[in-house]
């Protein structure tokens, strides 16, 4: 049976909470040494402590190395959150403490939806730095479960049973081509659809997966001669070419607007997905994190503490 943590969490301190999750972090007792400025010793006595503490090893031993076992895998969550908890309160009483927040994104919200969120953000919190990494749903996802970051917002579907995923914004998926291309213009038959060459994001991008099922479902079959890593590639490859692609409308109504590339109009229906945000279950909506999500949502933000 898997330790339960709420009936041990207050049976050991902070510090040796803080030492647990450096040496799952770093995985040996010297490196979590470093990362911490302690002594080894002084490590290892703490991990002991808190094992002790809680009744169960947290790490299997191999020579030096010290891999988190099914016990300490449960832990990290609430261990975390519970170190987080407590920099919240120190937070309350620093007149000008400033709370840094890592958001992971999606190409489509990374690159066309979060950028202006952000700098009306800074705007609003000048003390509250914000780090954006972008990549694809896969990945966004995978680097909310590990607590790698602390809020993810993502365009594909999501199943995973660390992460709590909430409706944000609603998307349109478009066929795409070249201004002049020879099916711009008409109302383009399945036919043509099923005979022309694609250039999709890659697999793991949540475009790519809504995008995909909503073509096969339709044409059963198509021909994707390119698969590029990112919308902007995808776009100045249909500048270049005959080829069709499926992309959101928040990425490609600038051109459409200009011109350069147009909208097709098809027998395919449309296409609507959802935009998420995706939190880690364990970790609670608090702080930054709660702020910066009313903040994307367009609410009021919440009152200051005093």
């Amino acid at each position: 049976m898997l330790i339960d943590q709420t009936d041990h969490l207050a049976r050991a301190t902070l510090r040796q909470y803080e030492v647990f999750l450096a040496i799952a972090q770093t995985g040996t007792a010297r490196a979590a040494a470093d990362q911490l400025a302690r002594s080894q010793s002084a490590i290892s006595s703490a991990l002991a402590e808190l094992e002790s503490a809680l009744g169960q090893p947290l790490f299997d031993r191999t020579g030096k190395r010290l891999k988190l076992n099914a016990h300490g895998r449960a832990l990290v969550a609430p261990a975390r959150a519970l170190i987080e908890r407590a920099a919240d309160i120190e937070a309350m009483f620093a007149q000008d403490s400033a709370v840094s927040l890592h958001v992971a994104a999606s190409f489509t919200v990374g690159e066309y939806l979060l950028p202006e969120r952000l700098a009306q953000w800074v705007r609003r919190y000048p003390r509250r730095p914000v780090q954006m990494s972008v990549d694809n749903t896969r990945d966004v996802v995978e680097a909310v479960a590990a607590l790698q970051a602390d809020i993810g917002f993502v365009e594909g579907p999501v199943a995973h049973r660390d992460v709590l995923v909430r409706p944000w914004l609603d998307d349109e998926l478009v066929l795409v081509a070249r201004a002049g291309h020879p099916l711009a213009g008409s109302s383009v038959e399945l036919a043509a659809l099923r005979s022309a060459a694609w250039a999709l994001r890659e697999p793991g991008s949540g475009t790519r997966q809504v995008a995909e099922s909503w073509l096969r479902r339709r044409l059963e079959s198509i021909h994707v001669a390119l698969e590029l890593g990112s919308t902007e590639a995808i776009k100045r490859a249909l500048l270049a070419s005959d080829l069709l692609s499926a992309l959101s409308r928040y990425a490609v109504q600038r051109e459409i607007d200009h011109g350069t590339l147009v909208s097709l109009h098809s027998r395919l229906g449309p296409q609507r997905r959802a935009l998420s945000i995706v939190s880690h279950r364990a970790r609670p909506d608090r702080g930054a994190i709660a702020d910066f999500i009313a903040h994307c949502r367009g609410e009021a933000p919440r009152p200051a503490s005093v």
